[in-house]
Formats: C-alpha cells, sequence, structure tokens
C-alpha cells in the first residue's frame, strides 16, 4: 500500500520519459499527452532548452535565500514584467501562491485606504487554488466542502452579468478589487465574454478596484498571446501566473502595476523557496522559447486545428454541445458527463482531462505540430463516437 495520502484518484499508469509531445510509461507504450501536466509542460517533454538550463544552473547553484539578491530571478522578472506590461513581480512556487500573493495586495492596498474589512468579487464557476483563502475564492461548493470555516472577504458574482457587477459596486463600498480568470479551466473551460471584461475593468477603474485576472492556466502563450488580457485589449493592475512559467519546474508570479506594483512592502510578505535560481533558469528558458519558436502564433494555429477537425466530423456532432476555448486551451462539452472518457482514452494511448463533469479539457504543449494536432482531435473524435 502507497504511504501517500490518498488525495489523488489516480490512474494505473506510471510514466517513466517523454520527448516532446509524447509520454512513455515503465512497459514502453507510448501517449500523445493532451493535457501537458494540466496546462504546465508548456514546452512538452524535455525541451533541451529548459533542461540545459536547468543542468547549468544545478552544476552551479539551486538554492540561497531571498535574503540575498538572486541574478536569474531579478533576470526573469525584468523579462516577464516587460512582456506583461507589469511594473514589478513577486515569485511564489504556484499558481495558487501567486492568487494568495493577489488577494494579500487587494487586502493591504484596502487597508490603506481605510478600509478596515475589504472584500474582493470573485465569480461563480471560478477556481484559483487550494489554499485556505484560494479555496474561499473558489466558485466551486464540492471543492470547500469540509473545509469550513472559509475565509471572508469575498463576494461571489453570477458570471458575464454586467448588472449583477454594477449592484455589487453600488451596495459594498468595502469592495477593493474584482478577481476572475479570462477563461475558467476547472469551470469546464468557460470563456468570460470579452464584452464583460471590458466592463468589469471600466467599474473597477470607476470604483478604484484592483482589477486582478487569473492567468495561472491561461498565461504563458497558451491562448495565442502571452497572456489572454493582450488578445482582449485589456490592461490589469494585478495578474497571477504559473503553470507554463517552469515548464514542470514549479514556480508561480504575482505581476502588479501602477499603483498596485507599490503596494507590498518589505516584510508583508514572502516565500522560501520563491523565485529560487533554479526555478528562474528554467523560467527564463521557457520565455526565450516562446519567443524563438513563435509559440503564441501556433497555439492560435494548432488551436484552430483541432477545433476544426473536431467540427467537421458529423458522425459526432451530435454529441457535442459545444466547442469553446482559444488557442490551446479547449473544451468540448458532451451532453452528459464524460469523465470515463479518461481512463478509455489512457487505454487508446491518449492523455486527456475531463472538467465540470461533461467537458473533455484539452491543454497539448505549445510546441504540438499539425500532424500531432490532428492525431489528438481524432482520436477525442473517436472516443466520443464509441461513447454512449
Amino acid at each position: 500500500m502507497s504511504a501517500l495520502m490518498q488525495t489523488y484518484a489516480r490512474l494505473p499508469v506510471t510514466f517513466s520519459h517523454g520527448e516532446g509531445v509524447y509520454l512513455y510509461d515503465t512497459e514502453g507504450r507510448r501517449y500523445l499527452d493532451g493535457i501537458a501536466g494540466i496546462g504546465v509542460n508548456a514546452l512538452g517533454h524535455a525541451h533541451p532548452g529548459v533542461t540545459d538550463a536547468i543542468r547549468k544552473q544545478a552544476d552551479k547553484l539551486v538554492h540561497s535565500s531571498n535574503l540575498y539578491r538572486i541574478a536569474a530571478q531579478e533576470q526573469l522578472a525584468a523579462a516577464l514584467t516587460q512582456v506583461a506590461d507589469m511594473e514589478s513581480c513577486f515569485f511564489g512556487n504556484s499558481g495558487a501562491e501567486a492568487n494568495e500573493a493577489a488577494i494579500k495586495l487587494a487586502r493591504l492596498y484596502g487597508h490603506e485606504r481605510g478600509i478596515k474589512k475589504p472584500n474582493i468579487v470573485v465569480l461563480e464557476g471560478a477556481f484559483h487554488g487550494r489554499t485556505l483563502a484560494t479555496l474561499s475564492a473558489t466558485g466551486n461548493r464540492k471543492i470547500q466542502a469540509g473545509f469550513e470555516p472559509l475565509v471572508t472577504g469575498f463576494i461571489r458574482a453570477p458570471r458575464n452579468d454586467v448588472e449583477a457587477l454594477r449592484q455589487i459596486a453600488a451596495n459594498n463600498p468595502d469592495v477593493v478589487a474584482f478577481l476572475a480568470e479570462p477563461i475558467q479551466g476547472e469551470g469546464g473551460v468557460k470563456v468570460l465574454d470579452s464584452q464583460y471584461l471590458q466592463a468589469a475593468r471600466q467599474i473597477c477603474t470607476e470604483q478604484g478596484w484592483l482589477f486582478m485576472l487569473d492567468e495561472v492556466q491561461t498565461g504563458n502563450g497558451r491562448t495565442g498571446t502571452y497572456f489572454a488580457y493582450q488578445g482582449l485589449g485589456l490592461m490589469p493592475d494585478v495578474v497571477a501566473t504559473a503553470k507554463g512559467l517552469g515548464n514542470g519546474v514549479p514556480i508561480g508570479a504575482c505581476l502588479a502595476r501602477g499603483e498596485a506594483a507599490r503596494v507590498l512592502g518589505t516584510g508583508q510578505h514572502g516565500s522560501t523557496f520563491g523565485g529560487n535560481p533554479l526555478a528562474c533558469a528554467a523560467g527564463l528558458a521557457v520565455l526565450d522559447a516562446i519567443a524563438k519558436q513563435q509559440l503564441c502564433a501556433n497555439a492560435t494555429a494548432m488551436g484552430q486545428l483541432i477545433t476544426d477537425t473536431l467540427r467537421a466530423d458529423n458522425s459526432i456532432a451530435g454529441q457535442i454541445t459545444e466547442i469553446r476555448g482559444k488557442g490551446l486551451m479547449l473544451g468540448i462539452e458532451l451532453h452528459k458527463d464524460c469523465g470515463e472518457l479518461v481512463q478509455q482514452a489512457l487505454d487508446a494511448g491518449l492523455l486527456i482531462n475531463v472538467a465540470a463533469g461533461n467537458t473533455i479539457r484539452l491543454l497539448p504543449p505549445l510546441v504540438i505540430n499539425a500532424g500531432e494536432a490532428r492525431d489528438l482531435a481524432l482520436g477525442v473524435a473517436d472516443l466520443i463516437r464509441k461513447f454512449n
């Protein structure tokens, strides 16, 4: 019996190694990876640039402490803030930590404005992490159950409802920020309306709220621009990201601009491992590869290819409610729950995920080529066709 706490219902497979968009199990069987470690392995497996950067950094220094300056951390902060059009950056080790930093920043921002009990507006169907604060911000009662009392200070709003947001603004003077995912991944790959996000940005400006985006899953090239907000013509005050930033090496980042960039001061937040030399070396290699390999453009093209291939298959049209998403963050919603497809896909040599019960979620590596993208789409179509 495993000594691990049973927090995951693990599938009966153990992977020994990977290359590009493929993983290989201990029996030598190959799998086309359509989920990339839940959006983490943006450059695929064993990417030579990342592997080389990790190896070279590990030969020199893995960890010192944030009590001292770290060259790779400063370099990554400069590169990331430049591509994001932000001003300052805090590094943690995960998406949940990045969102925790955003939540703390927003609360401190409120206190500086004389608000004793700051509130943050969050959305139904959202997922922001599994720490107690991010769990409380999450709009999924199922994963909150048993962890009460939850952290207070969050006001839940319906998705894509501008009038509801205006009503919250009119009736809640203690609101200090709005936090949302441009695309709700765990919630079923639900794309927020661009008009809604534009209106939310405007309301934040009018009310003096911070407009904060959780780009843990949508960031780092996943949706066809480096951050999803860049494809929407938006500018957040705070953005959280992680997943693809380290290509498997744990790292998360909270970025801020304007007044928000100057809120957190010495001793007000920290992380022992956050921004360590090894993680930042990996992050620098990821940013370099995304730019040099033009992976944002590839995400757009390959996402369209997968979508077009699925939509062209009339034999599965009757089983699909909707295909949605952007770039290489795609959801195929079926007419009924389809969690069993994950095991069936594994049996067929394909790795997928199901979100919100009835939506096949695809998050393949951004390095996927046309042949591999077509194979992924055809494999998913075959699963749907056989699903009763």
